[in-house]
């Protein structure tokens, strides 16, 4: 949010320099909303997986809880392993997209709308 609010400030730099602050402020935005919504995926090795473990009744959270210990191997399956089996197959399996970028494309809407800035994503990622 200070970084979409400072965007607002840019407007007052010279040009060539406004583009340049405007783009690393778009870049904060993105890698922050990134890190944010990755580290709350429901796996123990990440906080997303804490909270799930605290919220979730005790013979559940027991069994998340246990998955602590291959929750990497889990996200290196997911990030890595699962997109290039599905391109071997022919498919698009992409699910860091759907469990992450999804959510970001979400949440950066949100922070655009409340802060009145826009095409962030646009910027970051050119279309």
């Amino acid at each position: 949010l200070v970084s979409a609010a400072l965007i607002h400030l840019t407007t007052a730099l010279p040009e060539s320099v406004a583009e340049l602050v405007s783009s690393n402020l778009n870049n904060s935005i993105v890698a922050n909303v990134l890190l944010a919504v990755f580290n709350m995926l429901p796996l123990p090795p990440l906080d997303g997986g804490r909270v799930a473990v605290g919220l979730l009744p005790a013979t559940l959270a027991r069994s998340l809880a246990n998955l602590e210990r291959y929750g990497l191997f889990i996200l290196v399956g997911l990030i890595f392993i699962l997109p290039r089996v599905g391109d071997a197959l022919g498919f698009s399996i992409n699910p860091f997209f759907w469990l992450v970028g999804v959510p970001m494309i979400y949440v950066i809407g949100v922070i655009e709308d409340v802060t009145g800035v826009s095409g962030v994503l646009q910027t970051v990622f050119g279309g």
